[in-house]
């Protein structure tokens, strides 16, 4: 489990790519600190497992189903990602609860510069419109966001001059994409939801 709150820009180092899958090696110092084999770390909100490490860098497997629905099929040497460690029971929330599996990826559809933020508006899938409420949580490329504005099919998240300095969300342009994860708790009242309504189905 994440908090989204971004510890560390890293590096990406390498990425080789098998029939089925890659392998991915990333510099971050400080997310390999105490990380042991085995250990999770979010990569750009996408969580994967410690395989190997080195003083400055890790490296995790990466499986197709994972590449196909997230940002790291256009991954290069050189791109920067966002990196956190797994919470630790006891740490402060500072963000939501991420759980690393995202729900897939969003279109930056525009950019709003204010005088001490910036709008970011980005599309939203049919399937998880119902998912993102206004001033609700959501987690983009790793990153615990509060929803400012939700049409039918975009939302807007509007971020303070820290994220965008820490964060990959201050370097992306119109047209980039980018990781999203609703919030858990919608995604299980939205399973209730459907179940409830299947059984008085059923029922009836």
């Amino acid at each position: 489990m994440f908090t989204g709150i971004i510890e560390e820009l890293g590096e990406v180092v390498d990425w080789q790519p098998t029939p089925d899958a890659a392998r991915l090696t990333i510099r971050g110092p400080l997310a390999v600190s105490d990380a042991g084999h085995g250990d999770s770390i979010s990569v750009s909100g996408v969580c994967l497992t410690v395989v190997d490490r080195g003083e400055d860098w890790f490296t995790a497997d990466v499986m197709a189903e994972t590449i196909a629905m997230s940002t790291l099929s256009g991954i290069t040497a050189g791109s920067r990602v966002n990196l956190e460690r797994a919470a630790q029971v006891g740490d402060r929330l500072g963000g939501h609860i991420v759980q690393g599996h995202i729900d897939g990826t969003s279109t930056l559809l525009s950019i709003t510069e204010g005088s001490a933020w910036r709008v970011l508006r980005f599309s939203l899938a049919p399937d998880l419109a119902p998912l993102v409420a206004r001033k609700g949580s959501i987690a983009v490329d790793g990153v615990s966001l509060t929803v400012s504005a939700v049409g039918a099919d975009w939302f807007e998240v509007s971020l303070i001059p820290e994220t965008l300095a820490v964060t990959t969300l201050g370097l992306k342009s119109v047209g980039d994409t980018v990781n999203i994860e609703t919030d858990i708790l919608a995604r299980h009242v939205a399973r209730l939801a459907e179940t409830s309504a299947t059984t008085g189905r059923s029922e009836s």
